[in-house]
């Protein structure tokens, strides 16, 4: 028999539920024409006839009863689906999948996924917090938060900037108190620091620049890390627990600064910064859920940046 086109079966039970091709016409908001061809394609298909038609009248056959008490209930449970669909509704709603650092998971995501969440209750959210990056596509996630030294260029992504991060250098009272205050770039040599890996080189200039690297050094560089960790967070608690000197984002830095675990090291000189990145899947048909979260996140970052001088 071959496949069938659903819209054929949609017009039979239009013409069976109204009891004639105009009313199943006005229903299906189509020429009685096309409703007519359909219900013939049908029964040439099925080899049946479905309806008895006269000039004044059409009447189902006893093989079109049969049908209809067939076809009608999944009909009508198929076009109910699909109408409910979470991502067809214009209320966020179903599961939303994001990911992003562990860090800018637990200072940013946690307040959008609170604030999205109260907002529309028929969401949900599953967060995925990793240092590597995610592939969106291949692991069904909507959305990420990332970071990246350079500008984000990737044709198959929507990628939109929303912040940047700046790094500082920090570390404890203690670990001064033992070692001693670095004044300037060229101090930093003879220190330990905690460093990350894929950067486990600081470039120092004369000039007070400072970049992490993991590339063999066109300036001065410091011994090799004490501490490589591959989690800002983790970093923040080994500065504040003295192990050394190290680079975390301001962010994080500065609230220990003002609770005096953290001492931020010449802050006169030149940062390093990166920019953050909200990325998603695709340009067409973006639901609902997405755009509404999206929306919070950036709203979150412009009350409250990132960067702090």
């Amino acid at each position: 028999m071959g496949t069938i086109d659903l819209n054929l079966v949609r017009a039979f039970v239009a013409v069976h539920e109204t009891g004639s091709f105009s009313g199943a016409a006005a229903r299906l908001d189509a020429p009685r024409s096309t409703v007519s061809r359909a219900i013939s394609s049908l029964e040439a298909s099925l080899g049946v006839r479905l309806f008895q038609r006269t000039t004044r009248q059409v009447s189902t056959t006893t093989a079109g009863v049969s049908l209809y008490e067939r076809l009608a209930p999944s009909l009508s449970a198929l076009e109910n689906s699909l109408a409910e669909l979470p991502e067809r509704e214009e209320e966020p709603s179903g599961t939303l999948r994001v990911t992003s650092t562990v860090d800018l998971g637990t200072t940013v995501l946690a307040e959008a996924v609170a604030r999205f969440t109260s907002r529309y209750r028929g969401a949900r959210v599953e967060v995925y917090l990793s240092n590597s990056v995610v592939n969106l596509v291949r692991d069904r996630v909507d959305l990420a938060l990332r970071v990246s030294p350079r500008k984000m260029r990737d044709s198959s992504l929507v990628v939109r900037r929303v912040g940047t991060i700046t790094l500082q250098l920090y570390a404890s009272p203690a670990y001064l108190a033992r070692r001693g205050t670095p004044r300037a770039p060229s101090d930093l040599l003879s220190h330990d620091w905690v460093s990350y890996r894929g950067a486990r080189h600081l470039q120092v200039t004369d000039a007070g620049e400072w970049s992490l690297s993991d590339l063999p050094p066109k300036t001065r560089i410091t011994s090799e890390p004490r501490v490589v960790c591959d989690d800002m967070s983790f970093a923040r608690e080994a500065l504040k627990a003295g192990a050394g000197f190290g680079a975390i984002p301001t962010f994080l830095g500065d609230v220990e600064v003002a609770n005096g675990t953290l001492v931020r090291l010449m802050p006169r000189w030149v940062t390093h910064t990166s920019r953050v990145y909200l990325v998603h899947p695709g340009h067409k048909h973006v639901p609902p859920k997405l755009t509404a979260f999206r929306d919070i996140v950036v709203e979150i970052l412009r009350q409250r940046p990132l960067s702090v001088s």
